[in-house]
């Protein structure tokens, strides 16, 4: 994960997922993205035991670190968020190294490099609004006026950043293509805007392929189009509608078989937008909400895998 002293204790779903594998007795190891390595062949770890605390002062203890193969684990689960660069793929490397050897991975290392949380919802176009992914600023330009307005945005971002929104005709339209697509040497996504944004940008979180009953509308703030928490968006509990647990049931499936076990759906209106593989949140906010514990329908879904 991200370092856990930067964390924000009543939003990390992290800090949830561990507070509930502290409730089972698991015990617990703590590693970056810098403690974790190939050596000929085999994946190793500096770890530190961790101990969490639902305290939004005190929230954690790190013990004295220790080396040790990381198949001697039976479950690591992959809380790095992005931006997913060439470091989270080489992660990615090791972390399969650690699966070979017999450790439970979530999610599964090659889902996450295949399943780009962007590109992704291209396997499921009935449930999206017209999309390209492109770096070629003449075509872009072409959707743009096909559209009338469209969202385009990096492949590997997350939170919100480098979101643009740009109207046919617009002055920026320009210098925003140039610098989404690094002037046409680099991959962006484009998509038709939708207007229904106002009501919400809805994180449906999926734990093994299903869907939790309720979903977080993150309604951006006055004067933006994002609504990302991290952009200052705010977030209100919905229950999931018809469309929702459709667009839930056309994709869920897809990712179980590939070892997804947790993941968040964005969606806006009727379309699908995301597909947030590498660490998806909201869980807390929605176990707030509604009495819930996510997490704990993860754990069982883990503790299936182990059986």
């Amino acid at each position: 994960m991200d370092p856990i002293v930067g964390i924000k204790p009543p939003k990390d779903t992290t800090l949830a997922m561990l507070l509930e594998a502290g409730r089972r007795n698991y015990e617990l190891w703590y590693f970056e993205i810098g403690d974790i390595w190939i050596a000929d062949g085999t994946a190793w770890g500096a770890g530190r035991p961790l101990t969490v605390r639902d305290d939004p002062a005190d929230w954690f203890t790190l013990g004295e670190c220790h080396e040790f193969p990381l198949g001697d684990l039976d479950v690591i689960l992959m809380r790095k968020d992005p931006p997913f660069n060439m470091e989270y793929v080489y992660a990615t490397y090791v972390l399969e190294r650690a699966e070979a050897a017999g450790a439970l991975v979530v999610n599964r290392p090659g889902a996450i490099r295949d399943c780009n949380e962007k590109a992704y919802i291209s396997w499921f176009p009935q449930c999206t609004a017209p999309t390209v992914i492109d770096r070629d600023m003449g075509r872009l330009r072409r959707f743009l006026g096909e559209q009338g307005k469209i969202v385009i945005k990096p492949l590997d971002g997350m939170g919100g950043t480098s979101v643009f929104v740009l109207e046919d005709g617009g002055m920026n339209v320009g210098v925003a293509l140039e610098t989404l697509t690094d002037r046409g040497t680099r991959f962006a996504m484009a998509q038709r805007f939708l207007p229904e944004i106002s009501a919400g940008d809805k994180r449906i979180l999926l734990v093994d392929g299903e869907p939790v009953s309720y979903a977080l509308a993150r309604i951006p703030k006055k004067g933006e189009s994002r609504g990302n928490l991290a952009a200052g968006g705010r977030g209100e509990g919905v229950e999931l509608s018809e469309r929702d647990r459709w667009i839930a049931a056309e994709v869920g499936p897809a990712l179980r078989d590939k070892g997804l076990l947790f993941v968040g759906l964005d969606v806006i209106g009727d379309s699908l937008t995301e597909i947030n593989v590498t660490s998806p949140t909201c869980v807390r906010e929605l176990d707030r909400q509604y009495d819930l514990n996510i997490c704990a329908g993860l754990f069982d879904a883990i503790e299936q895998r182990l059986a």
